[in-house]
């Protein structure tokens, strides 16, 4: 791909020159790019890298170094992820060269019905009169997750992995200018409540770029739980206080700034938190040209949609067609894989209906109907995965996604026995909720508004409706892929329902059309969702959009930013290569234990 090859080597060069500082009174140098042996580590913060690095020099694995990192993420992109939340964890065990998950998704609490986001009319609630509610908020799973990975593939306790994050929550972090965005364009949603403001809104005003932000109640959490166990956040201290704050949000009677929607209160009790419990759902995996693709079961569709839409692409040979020529399949690939995710996965799906989504007879029946000369008319409908598949099933419209969520984070991790753990996680929209417990520093998940308001699939059932105890749909997709048995890349992202495709087009850069890992990640990216209306950044547009609308293709939604990865690749001689975005979310940090053997 001429275009893209110059598009990311210049974007390389020059982040490598003008990388702006990240957020951490603590500097390790910025890269997003690091070669060498020993283990590695990439996330979004240098500060996070930099506590990761630090656990896998002395001597914890792979699974303790991403427990500490994504805790220390909670304290420096707290708006982005932490214990208020939940993820998918994905780790390869080294010794048995097997794959497995834990989902940490939030849960509706037990009174949640499948109205519970309507009107009394029917019509769904305004999304943001949902969001900024009690309503929202889903039984956190991520402690869960550390707790049960701990246990399980650990060598640290728990109390230990927590002690760095604490550390920086006390001492602080230097704030940066996404730090201060994030607060201000959320200035109105925290301003509505007294426990958010006192945090966030320190004397009435976002903090300052350059001031020093401390969270001394998340360091005084995290050392309770260090102590106690996750017992006191399910069922103990913590239980009470989140479901209170649920309950009865700390509505400010003098708020900053304006809302235009009464705050709903939610019906999470403290035996909600109590029944919570992390799964360990077996991954789903497909063959993609010799290679093993390991990903998230439901309730995450990551798995089965980079995994069907692979099977799709499987059939052509993307390294001899041109730029277009490959990029239109891609595009099309994805429309396909989305309609299927949105009629068929959900938190209740059947084994047998996933294993049919990534059945290489299910791809060649949906692989039919793309043209290589003219893009399907978006939305198109979803296929049938019965297990009779004969021919090629025809083109009929369909129902587009719906998943605006843009928040969450990644983290890549791998240690010097090989293991490896892709672990993304979340809060759901960069501010969640707007609602901190109060006296425990925690920003809690609206991540029920992940479940669809209204039924969306016509006369077909809707697998993402609310239900008591119910997860709600996801679009992570921690993906894990294997070579002749070992690690080949671990790769994940932010970005709502973005987040499929920017691995599927990191995967299919890397495998098919002979980009390194760096360029492979760095590289312009569009996202069709199965939508009249699908999105690019502003190069893939430049350099590719005139070309894919004369194939049919709708003109492409320019976003600044799709997605912001996190990747490892496995070499020779244990040698690992580091990646992170140079660009995107103000330049993500990767890191090696050491550069030499």
């Amino acid at each position: 791909m001429k275009h893209l090859a110059a598009f990311t080597a210049a974007t390389l060069a020059a982040t490598m020159i003008n990388a702006a500082p990240a957020h951490a009174s603590y500097q390790p140098p910025i890269s997003p790019t690091a070669t060498g042996y020993g283990g590695a580590v990439s996330s979004v913060d240098p500060t996070v890298t930099a506590v990761g690095l630090d656990v896998l020099r002395r001597g914890g694995n792979a699974v303790d170094a991403a427990i500490a990192a994504a805790a220390t993420i909670g304290v420096t992109e707290p708006f982005s992820a932490g214990i208020g939340g939940g993820g998918f964890f994905v780790y390869y065990d080294a010794r048995t060269r097997r794959v497995h998950t834990v989902d940490g998704r939030e849960a509706a609490p037990a009174s949640m019905r499948e109205n519970s986001f309507q009107n009394p009319d029917g019509t769904a609630l305004d999304f943001n009169a949902a969001r900024v509610s009690g309503l929202s908020v889903g039984v956190p799973g991520t402690l869960a997750v550390w707790e049960a990975a701990a246990d399980r593939w650990g060598s640290r306790s728990l109390g230990e992995l927590l002690r760095p994050a604490a550390d920086v929550a006390d001492r602080g972090f230097t704030v940066d200018a996404t730090f201060n965005a994030q607060v201000a364009a959320n200035a109105a949603i925290f301003g509505q409540f007294d426990s958010s403001t006192e945090l966030y809104l320190p004397g009435g005003a976002p903090p300052a770029v350059g001031s020093t932000f401390r969270n001394p109640d998340l360091a005084d959490t995290y050392r309770l739980i260090a102590k106690r166990g996750t017992d006191v956040f399910y069922e103990g201290a913590i239980a009470r206080d989140i479901a209170a704050t649920v309950q009865r949000p700390p509505v400010s009677d003098t708020p900053i700034g304006t809302w235009a929607h009464p705050i709903r209160p939610g019906g999470m009790t403290v035996r909600d938190l109590a029944r919570y419990q992390a799964r360990f759902p077996a991954p789903t995996r497909s063959d993609y040209r010799g290679l093993d693709v390991y990903g998230m079961a439901t309730p995450s569709s990551g798995g089965a949609a980079v995994g069907e839409a692979l099977n799709i692409l499987e059939g052509y040979d993307l390294a001899a067609l041109d730029d277009a020529d490959a990029l239109h399949r891609y595009l099309e690939a994805s429309a396909l894989a989305f309609a299927d995710r949105n009629r068929y996965v959900g938190d209740h799906t059947r084994r047998a209906v996933l294993d049919e989504l990534l059945s290489d007879r299910f791809a060649a029946e949906r692989r039919c109907v793309i043209s290589g000369s003219a893009a399907l008319p978006k939305p198109v409908a979803p296929g049938v995965p019965d297990g009779r598949y004969t021919g090629c099933a025809p083109a009929a419209a369909g129902v587009p996604d719906t998943d605006a969520s843009q928040s969450t984070t990644h983290l890549t991790v791998a240690d010097r026995w090989g293991n490896v753990v892709s672990f993304t996680f979340t809060i759901e929209q960069i501010g969640g909720a707007g609602i901190v417990v109060p006296g425990r520093g925690i920003l809690l998940n609206n991540e029920l508004t992940d479940f669809n308001f209204t039924p969306t699939q016509g006369t077909a059932a809707d697998p993402n409706l609310p239900g008591p105890g119910k997860r709600p749909r996801s679009s992570m997709s921690p993906t894990i892929v294997l070579k002749d048995g070992k690690p080949f890349v671990a790769v994940g992202s932010p970005g709502g329902a973005t987040i499929i495709t920017t691995v599927l087009q990191i995967l299919i850069n890397r495998i098919d059309l002979g980009m390194s890992l760096p360029a492979a990640v760095a590289a312009p990216r569009a996202s069709q969702r199965n939508s009249a209306t699908p999105q690019a950044e502003p190069a893939f547009i430049a350099a590719y959009g005139a070309d894919l609308t004369a194939l049919g293709h709708p003109a492409f939604t320019s976003t600044a930013e799709i997605g912001a990865a996190t990747a490892i690749e496995f070499g020779r001689n244990g040698q690992l290569t580091a990646v992170a975005e140079p660009v995107r979310r103000g330049v993500g940090a990767a890191g090696v234990v050491r550069s030499g053997r």
